[in-house]
């Protein structure tokens, strides 16, 4: 059985001092505790240490070995405790984010970068998802984490509020709308709503669509070809609105613009971690947290 280390360590001391009365000094402990400690500790190794007499104190040839060896194996179990607390407390392991691409925007980004910058031990992968799959994919552990946009519908997960936006809608610069600071919803409704379609994510369409759900006549909802359209052309040549967040601001294309709607009830976003967590789990919630009331993602 190897030793205990707190003796290896005060044999340390000994071994630089070849004083007893220095050792114990310079340790803290008086000195026939410290004689005690290495009694022990050379009945332990069935070897003797030192070489003692009333006046010197002499490394034998297994003390000078232990001397030279042991340091280094001190400092490797010393890396091995500090890693083992880390994990612990969630400072070390790796995360996979999966994410909806409109959090992608700003929200991701500025948590992946708290997290590397705050945590040395953590790597974090982030990869974008569709929407109706991150909570499941978050509850059977095939990603560790997800952010989505909405209250996404999932078992086994648990959502942490992480964000409220104010709903705009995003429009051309040349839009008649565009000249207005704030939009109203029945004057958004006379034009054709761009929505993305609801079976990427119907939480979010139902909610958008609600917003004009009392306007007269009702508006027409226009859904692009693809999921995820970059070239935006309805948009750019004013033919649609595109109903979004605030978020929205923050990567605005060349040509676009955003205003809010008046009286808008606010778009969230969502953490999604499993219910049953780790160390790691509680670091990111941790993090996420801090990082939303240092940014006001949740005003009063």
């Amino acid at each position: 059985m190897a030793p205990d280390t707190v003796s290896l360590r005060y044999f340390l001391v000994l071994a630089q001092e070849l004083n007893f009365t220095r050792a114990a000094a310079r340790i803290g402990i008086a000195q026939p505790a410290l004689s005690a400690r290495m009694r022990r500790l050379e009945a332990e190794l069935g070897t003797a240490l030192l070489a003692r007499n009333t006046r010197s104190v002499v490394l034998t040839t297994a003390g000078a070995a232990l001397a030279e060896s042991a340091p280094p194996a001190l400092a490797a179990l010393d890396r091995a405790w500090d890693t083992a607390r880390s994990a612990a407390a969630g400072e070390l392991g790796t995360l996979r984010i999966g994410y909806s691409l409109s959090t992608g925007a700003e929200t991701v980004p500025a948590l992946v970068d708290r997290l590397i910058r705050g945590n040395s031990g953590i790597e974090v992968g982030a990869v974008p998802m569709a929407t109706p799959e991150i909570s499941p994919a978050v509850a059977d552990g095939r990603i560790d984490a997800g952010v989505t946009r909405g209250e996404q519908p999932g078992r086994g997960v648990r959502r942490i509020l992480l964000r409220r936006q104010r709903v705009g809608v995003q429009l051309a610069q040349h839009h008649p709308l565009a000249e207005h600071p704030v939009i109203e919803i029945a004057d958004a409704a006379a034009y054709p709503l761009r929505l993305p379609d609801r079976a990427t994510n119907p939480v979010i369409h139902d909610q958008l669509s609600a917003l004009f759900r009392d306007t007269r006549p009702h508006p027409r909802f226009h859904t692009p070809a693809v999921s995820f359209d970059m070239s935006q052309r309805d948009l750019r040549d004013g033919i649609t609105l595109a109903p979004a967040g605030e978020a929205a601001v923050t990567v605005q294309p060349a040509g676009l613009t955003w205003r809010p709607l008046r009286g808008a009830p606010s778009l969230t976003i969502h953490l999604v971690l499993p219910r049953e967590q780790s160390p790691l789990h509680h670091r990111v919630r941790a993090v996420a947290k801090a990082l939303a009331q240092e940014l006001h993602w949740l005003p009063d």
